[in-house]
């Protein structure tokens, strides 16, 4: 379970905090109370030092959480389409889909770039299958 110094790190933007945190043993990968992980929260929030922190710390870029949504698919909810790009080339997987609510059931990253009207990112996410 993510600790609340970890939580506030993430959202704050706090890269050094982040950093320290990593080196005494965090997990990258914890979840909060709803299934986010760091990557999710930093992501969602628009925090790139935070993702790229993370990237570069081996932090997984599949795990999903509520509707069934990446850190990459947050970053588009979002509208932060230079980190849904970093996400996308560090290797997330494009095929992960989105579950349960009405606008998210069934859709890619691709998706929801699309509708989001990122048409350069969504040539980028489009599912090469």
């Amino acid at each position: 379970m993510m600790d609340a110094a970890w939580e506030d790190a993430i959202k704050r933007g706090d890269v050094q905090i982040v950093l320290d945190l990593l080196g005494q043993g965090t997990d990258a990968d914890a979840r909060d109370r709803y299934g986010n992980t760091a990557l999710m929260l930093a992501a969602h929030a628009g925090q790139r030092e935070v993702v790229e922190t993370l990237i570069a710390h081996r932090a997984n870029l599949n795990i999903t959480a509520k509707f069934g949504l990446s850190a990459l698919m947050l970053a588009l909810v979002a509208g932060h389409g230079e980190i849904a790009r970093l996400l996308a080339r560090a290797g997330t997987d494009l095929l992960l889909m989105g579950t349960g609510a009405p606008g998210f059931a069934g859709k890619r990253a691709y998706d929801l770039a699309l509708e989001r009207g990122m048409l350069e990112l969504s040539a980028e996410l489009k599912p090469k299958s």
